[in-house]
């Protein structure tokens, strides 16, 4: 089968498309003939080598964790047949969505929506669950309790907009100028320019801060929270590591988003996305033999949305 690797860390171009040996099934594992994958940034820190601690230094090694695909082994599964539709995200640090098959546990992945394409439906799996573990079972974001969301125009942004929305929040965003009336579309309350205003020099008060784009800490916020206000990262590290220590000395608190892919979770995005609550954000869609071009692309950080891999 043809699948995207890198052969060692590096810049995109350390990435290869070259010919694997279709994946053996294990036990609780169906066999996907994947119809399009999505890129994260996680998958750009893992080509940088800034998670070998996790992944390991052993090349080669391939590239991808959301997906949305074809049953077409379902290796005795009591939940998907042959032909089912699906999408989900693999779990763990073993990257390998972006090839023409996968082998993954039936307990990552869901029915993928009817009302969405296999590129948009791609796109969902890893952002939407960040943003809905983030916000809705890690910040208890409740009707009427006001959100701060930091880099608000990308992939998780984008969904975290519309999971709050239906959370019944407050939204302000922070995004680039171009992007103001995009975030406001989507569901927002009021929009910030980063350009132009620093959200840290805000008198606004939030019950949860989701820094995204990864560049507030929580010292710099803690200002802006109510007392019993949430902060929110997805960019691990050790001082936000260290600041979750210390959580339970404080009212407040900071916390980070490690996401994990669960049938419910994908459920729960698959009711909203087939009743229209949520509707993708797709940016570009490349080819798999484009997949360099299309790691440099997130990496300019200019991406709106979601940016795909199609699987021929």
């Amino acid at each position: 089968m043809k699948a995207a690797i890198i052969t060692k860390f590096g810049k995109p171009d350390v990435i290869e498309i070259t010919d694997l040996p279709q994946p053996k099934l294990k036990k609780g594992e169906v066999l996907i003939q994947v119809k399009a994958a999505a890129l994260n940034p996680k998958d750009i820190l893992i080509r940088k080598g800034k998670f070998k601690i996790a992944t390991g230094s052993k090349f080669p090694m391939q590239i991808g964790h959301d997906l949305a695909g074809m049953v077409v082994d379902s290796n005795g599964s009591t939940m998907f047949k042959n032909g089912a539709e699906v999408f989900g995200m693999i779990n763990g640090w073993s990257p390998r969505t972006c090839a023409e098959f996968l082998h993954v546990s039936e307990k990552e992945l869901y029915w993928k929506p009817q009302n969405l394409s296999f590129e948009d439906a791609a796109g969902i799996p890893l952002a939407g669950q960040t943003a809905l573990q983030a916000i809705r079972d890690m910040g208890n974001l409740k009707p009427n309790q006001k959100i701060c969301i930091n880099g608000a125009s990308g992939g998780v942004g984008t969904l975290a907009i519309q999971i709050s929305k239906i959370l019944g929040g407050y939204i302000t965003t922070v995004s680039s100028g171009r992007n103001l009336e995009f975030c406001h579309s989507l569901g927002a309350d009021k929009m910030i320019d980063y350009s132009k205003e620093k959200i840290t020099e805000s008198d606004q008060k939030f019950d949860v801060f989701f820094d995204v784009f990864g560049n507030y800490s929580f010292p710099k916020t803690k200002h802006l929270l109510t007392k019993k206000g949430i902060y929110i990262s997805t960019v691990p590290g050790g001082k936000i590591i260290i600041e979750q220590l210390k959580n339970p000395f404080r009212r407040q608190k900071a916390k980070l988003v490690v996401v994990k892919s669960k049938s419910q979770n994908l459920k729960w995005l698959y009711e909203k996305i087939e009743t229209n609550l949520i509707k993708p954000v797709t940016d570009k869609v490349f080819p798999l033999g484009e997949i360099r071009a299309a790691q440099a692309y997130i990496e300019t950080k200019r991406a709106k949305g979601k940016v795909i891999i199609k699987i021929e």
